[in-house]
């Protein structure tokens, strides 16, 4: 069984993110939309809030699941099953971070990292932007599910 896990703290999950999973979805028998603890970030909405926008933008996706850790990301695919990690690119500067770190979690962990491109229309979205249109009362319905 192909088990993959898409990490992240999803503060906010957007339109980007929903997208890989759709894609992802078809690509592995099992994908589970890991949010994990980061006690360097402040959260804008809480994991209760998280859990339940990204459960219903994934509803009715029988293959998708979400699921919450602490630690790190390749010891909770451990205790899943998960051979694979799933990442969105949205360019090079996404790359140059994520390298480093897939290469870790394949020599130290044996967990492949499978890349998709985020697509054109949805490059221009990140959490952080979402997050500053909130913080100043910006309209930001439009990159969100």
């Amino acid at each position: 069984m192909r088990i993959a896990v898409f990490p992240g703290t999803f503060d906010p999950f957007t339109l980007g993110h929903l997208d890989l999973v759709k894609r992802a979805s078809g690509m592995f028998d099992r994908l589970i939309i890991g949010i994990g603890e980061n006690a360097a970030k402040q959260h804008m909405w809480t994991l209760a809030e998280r859990i339940e926008r990204i459960e219903n933008a994934v509803a009715g996706m029988e293959n998708v699941s979400v699921d919450t850790y602490s630690g790190l990301t390749a010891s909770y695919c451990e205790s899943k099953g998960a051979a694979y990690i799933l990442r969105g690119l949205r360019n090079t500067t996404d790359f140059n971070y994520e390298q480093t770190i897939a290469q870790a979690n394949l020599d130290v962990n044996g967990v492949e990292t499978i890349f998709l491109m985020t697509a054109p229309k949805y490059g221009h979205i990140s959490s952080s932007i979402v997050r500053d249109l909130a913080r100043n009362e910006g309209d930001y319905s439009k990159l969100i599910p």
